[in-house]
């Protein structure tokens, strides 16, 4: 056997062992890699703010799961225990609300009353509560393991962010490539997941802060369904739904049609059209511009929404980050083969 035939045989059997050992972390390290390539910039500006490597590596992570984890755990904690105290008699209210509308709705849904009427009949308030109280178990339950995901995480990323210069700089010792080849792989992935960091995070606080401002006028805590409504807007198309539609069918079954009709009204117009269709994606292209100064690196912000949409239709709440990066990298790709097939052309 020839020794490069050895060595490549003992590198897949070290392989398929690290596979094995670290497969119940690879999503939080793939996950922390790729927050560490989209805040670079701000880990550089800490290491020459306090010059300083682990102490800037320490504040980003830190920054990290005070500004991403810290709302998002605050929201599974507070869900759970209000699923917990839900009282059986607000679930009557509702039922009987739904109940009523069902079995005499408007004129323009009458052709719908045959299917509503199975609906009504399946409807069950000590099943309806048994589920609230099974919601409330799966919610607890999907906290905790959420949590233990976001503490991996946070530790990941300060590794990546501490090391990254060293583990970048092995790779790129390691990987059969040209220095110009690797360096452009490493700013294409490096702005565009950067475009999408900060993107996510604006949008979603912009549209959680008009929903939570909105909310909190009418006596709920507007902290909770603000960050709710933030964190269900990466949710395509139904994002929003999910957060209004409670709203008004409760507000409705407590006799309180027009701040029903409001929060409805308020959430399609102000929201949906307005800041969801409109101003989102001019958002996306403002940071797009501002942090891709070269041409070159830039992607059209479309591709870079509708990669979220992919992402997370097909790997849920990470897919938001995992979708552009591999939309990034293959696109990468395709300009290296690119240059390489011009390179011929040329010879």
């Amino acid at each position: 056997m020839k020794p490069q035939f050895f060595i490549a045989a003992l590198f897949a059997t070290s392989l398929y062992w690290m596979y094995l050992l670290y497969a119940p972390f690879l999503l939080a390290m793939m996950i922390a890699a790729l927050l560490a390539i989209s805040t670079a910039n701000i880990q550089n500006y800490f290491e020459i703010l306090f010059k300083h490597k682990f102490v800037a590596a320490l504040i980003s992570s830190l920054l990290l799961a005070a500004l991403f984890f810290a709302p998002l755990g605050y929201f599974l904690a507070t869900l759970t225990l209000k699923l917990n105290t839900l009282e059986p008699e607000t679930v009557e209210k509702v039922q009987l609300y739904v109940e009523n509308f069902l079995s005499a709705p408007p004129e323009y849904l009458l052709f719908l009353k045959p299917y509503l009427k199975d609906i009504v009949s399946g409807l069950d308030i000590n099943a309806l509560t048994a589920n609230s109280l099974a919601i409330a178990g799966k919610v607890g339950s999907f906290s905790a393991g959420f949590l233990k995901n976001a503490f991996l995480i946070i530790i990941f990323y300060f590794f990546a962010q501490y090391n990254g210069e060293a583990i970048v700089s092995f790779l790129k010792r390691v990987v059969q490539m040209s220095v110009d080849e690797s360096t452009l792989l490493a700013r294409e992935l490096s702005s565009v997941m950067s475009v999408v960091f900060y993107s996510i995070i604006t949008t979603a606080m912009f549209e959680g802060v008009l929903f939570g401002v909105a909310v909190s006028f009418m006596g709920y805590n507007g902290l909770l369904f603000g960050i709710m409504y933030g964190f269900a807007s990466l949710i395509p198309v139904v994002g929003g739904v999910l957060m209004w539609l409670p709203f008004m069918v409760y507000e409705f079954a407590v006799g309180d049609s027009s701040q029903a009709i409001f929060i409805a009204l308020y959430s399609i117009i102000v929201i949906s059209i307005i800041a969801d269709t409109f101003i989102k994606p001019i958002i996306i292209k403002g940071i797009n511009q501002r942090l891709l100064k070269d041409d070159d690196t830039k992607m059209n912000e479309l591709v870079i929404f509708f990669a979220i949409i992919a992402g997370l239709a097909t790997f849920g709440f990470w897919g938001m980050i995992l979708g552009p990066a591999i939309t990034a990298f293959f696109l990468t790709i395709l300009k290296l083969f690119e240059a390489r097939t011009k390179e011929c052309e040329t010879l």
